[in-house]
């Protein structure tokens, strides 16, 4: 049996480039978890506070402590979404300036090949 020579090809391992705008964003939301944590935090030991010194009914101060729980909540939701609608167009808005089709520029002309594929087979039938 005679051996056959496998040339092996050899990849140059790059490091990955960083990503500002991904290592921002990540930044970001590691930050905000933080904030949300320790406001959370906060809160509970705010209401601890008024249980123990009799300002506040234990069953009240869990309420109280849930309803602020709530509202911080929807409000860091509605803020996720509008951060995201942003984020979308400042993506969409590096895309146009790099040149780089967006999903509607790709959609657009997929409408308009399936438009002209019908009129060439139209053309086809007439001949």
């Amino acid at each position: 049996m005679s051996e056959v020579e496998v040339p092996v090809m050899e990849e140059e391992v790059k490091e990955r480039e960083p990503n500002l705008f991904a290592d921002a964003a990540r930044n970001m939301f590691l930050a905000s978890i933080g904030a949300v944590v320790l406001a959370q935090e906060e809160i509970e030991e705010f209401v601890n506070k008024l249980v123990e010194r009799g300002e506040l009914a234990e069953k009240e101060g869990r309420r109280l402590a849930k309803d602020l729980a709530e509202r911080r909540k929807q409000k860091a939701e509605r803020a996720r979404g509008e951060m995201g609608g942003e984020l979308d167009r400042r993506i969409e808005e590096m895309l146009h300036r790099m040149n780089v089709p967006t999903r509607s520029d790709v959609e657009a002309l997929s409408r308009q090949i399936t438009a002209l594929s019908k009129k060439v087979d139209e053309l086809k039938k007439a001949q």
